[in-house]
């Protein structure tokens, strides 16, 4: 899928983020007005007459600047510069020409691709002449454009994909899509990195980095992998902030197209409560989930540590007992690659379908050795038929004779049994009575 990457670029509160999400047709990037909320780049997918391309929102860039976050998106900057085929710079035509946008210039010269200059906030004709100016950053004819209202937006687009080639059409094969999720500064965008052999997210040891949800995909073992690094969810009473807000919400998201969510926790400070709500929302969409205990080089252990975090865990979550436990660094590496392998695991298990003919011979011999009771009135409850009804995720339907009578603990006592002969490991397992119809 090489498809040419255009990459926003311009310094902070410039309107990069609603410029890709005008470009895009939605709200793909967090849009906030305080300078710096945009940390990663952000990619998405678009099209204009006929040409399909990605595009990159960028944090802002500050030159310069000791600010950990600031320098942390320089960096992000000038790697988005390197990937991109064509790149969109961002000015403010409000606020007129900064020293920054002069800098930032001089950078994008340097790099001898392709750049279109974007003079945002024009959003009608008396902030037009404020355009002249921009000329002094000698990369050509400024552009004047309105993310907030689409203004011209068209006629920047027409730019941008100007020399593109014509496309080509190709199947996009079914793969695994891998959400990290886990609460903040349990490393989930170190284990992206480590994955991917490459700083793809930024990293530092302040909570909360990670605000948008960045996608990138990998080649493990002839599979194509596609990991999303999400925000790390906040309990809903925490979240004040409107960014914050967003980023709960973009997680979510995040979890409900997945098909396997990583579930992060911090083993120097074992399962919290807030661990418990991450995990809690993977299964509750029924997604395959594999948690994994991060930070194992922080950890004193001897040969009996692994089993007796494992089974704390599944002493904390009874009820997820079928979940896999690893024991991972992604400091060191240990054991993250062996992450993917169980990962594909359960991905296999929540695509898998059992044969009707194998679940009637194997579960109704164990039911009716073990019925469920009797109707209050004393009427037998006979289960007559077991099938299949989905996969990804795994639905198993019974049907029977007065379903209704079926009590909670009887489905989960059906649910252990189809566990124990097919396992569906890592995954969450709906179980339903339905009605046989004949008596």
């Amino acid at each position: 899928m090489n498809k040419p990457i255009v990459a926003i670029v311009g310094r902070p509160n410039v309107g990069k983020s609603t410029l890709f999400n005008r470009i895009v047709g939605g709200r793909k990037a967090i849009v906030h007005d305080e300078p710096g909320v945009t940390r990663d780049r952000h990619y998405g997918e678009s099209d204009w007459a006929g040409r399909d391309f990605v595009l990159i929102d960028t944090g802002g860039y500050v030159p310069e600047s000791d600010d950990v976050f600031e320098r942390a998106i320089r960096e992000q900057v000038r790697v988005s510069i390197e990937e991109a085929t064509v790149i969109l710079f961002v000015v403010d035509g409000q606020e007129g020409l900064y020293p920054l946008d002069r800098e930032l210039a001089n950078m994008l010269r340097r790099a001898e691709k392709k750049v279109i200059l974007a003079v945002n906030k024009i959003d009608s004709q008396k902030y037009e002449q404020n355009q002249a100016e921009f000329y002094a950053l000698g990369l050509g004819d400024p552009q004047v454009v309105s993310a907030i209202n689409g203004r011209s937006t068209g006629d920047l687009l027409d730019l941008v994909v100007e020399g593109f080639p014509d496309p080509v059409e190709e199947e996009d094969e079914e793969h695994l899509q891998l959400a990290i999720i886990g609460r903040p500064n349990v490393g989930k965008s170190s284990i992206t990195n480590a994955l991917l052999g490459r700083e793809r997210s930024i990293v530092t040891d302040v909570p909360g980095t990670t605000r948008d949800a960045i996608d990138s995909r990998l080649q493990y073992k002839g599979k194509t992998i596609t990991l999303v690094d999400t925000a790390g969810l906040r309990r809903r009473s925490k979240v004040k902030e409107n960014v914050e807000f967003f980023s709960t919400l973009r997680t979510l998201k995040s979890i409900q197209r997945c098909d396997v969510a990583l579930c992060l926790l911090d083993g120097s400070e074992g399962m919290t409560h807030q661990d418990i709500d991450v995990l809690s929302e993977a299964v509750r969409f029924n997604k395959g989930v594999v948690i994994v205990v991060n930070k194992w080089d922080l950890v004193e252990k001897d040969h009996r540590t692994a089993d007796l975090i494992t089974k704390d865990i599944y002493e904390r979550v009874k009820m997820f007992d079928y979940i896999p436990v690893i024991f991972v660094s992604a400091l060191t590496q240990q054991r993250v690659f062996k992450t993917l392998d169980l990962c594909l695991e359960v991905y296999e298990e929540r695509n898998k379908r059992v044969p009707t003919s194998e679940l009637n011979d194997s579960i109704l011999e164990i039911l009716r050795a073990t019925p469920p009771p009797s109707t209050p009135t004393g009427k037998q409850v006979k289960i007559r038929y077991v099938t299949q009804v989905r996969e990804s995720p795994p639905v198993i339907v019974l049907f029977a004779n007065e379903p209704k009578y079926i009590p909670e603990s009887y489905r989960r006592f059906v649910t252990r049994q189809i566990r124990n002969l097919w396992q569906f490991k890592g995954v969450p397992l709906t179980v339903q009575f339905r009605s046989s119809k004949a008596d």
